[in-house]
């Protein structure tokens, strides 16, 4: 079975909102499942729970039975998406353009102008698609 993993922000925002929309599409069309992921950072007091992130999200698309829903507590974001990535031996990540910019930046620190999706590919061996917000 296709497994599909979107990492959002909690609150859902506009934009994870959208990412949401195009995983969830991405999953069905790939008769997959879906994770939906999010990080709570080490450094920051607000703490998510997978109840809380599972209610936000059925909130705004209904039942979703074929999604799992993981909280990960983590230093840097990215890595701590790439390291859910991994574990879940990801064949798709849907990401917003908005995370798609900040993988880039992290990267550009790295090499000097990234193709991000290219750079995820290597790293994670799964598709990358990155969700526009309308």
């Amino acid at each position: 079975m296709t497994q599909v993993v979107v990492p959002v922000r909690y609150p859902l925002t506009a934009h994870s909102k959208a990412t949401l929309s195009r995983a969830i599409e991405v999953a069905e069309e790939a008769g997959g499942s879906l994770t939906v992921l999010h990080v709570n950072l080490y450094h920051n007091n607000d703490r998510v729970s997978r109840s809380e992130l599972k209610s936000a999200v059925e909130s705004q698309f209904g039942d979703l039975p074929t999604v799992r829903y993981v909280v990960r507590t983590g230093l840097l974001v990215e890595e701590t998406i790439l390291d859910e990535i991994a574990q879940q031996r990801a064949d798709i990540v849907v990401i917003g353009q908005k995370q798609a910019s900040r993988w880039r930046r992290m990267v550009r620190r790295l090499m000097d102008d990234p193709d991000i999706e290219q750079f995820l590919q290597k790293e994670v061996d799964a598709k990358i698609i990155t969700a526009s917000v309308s």
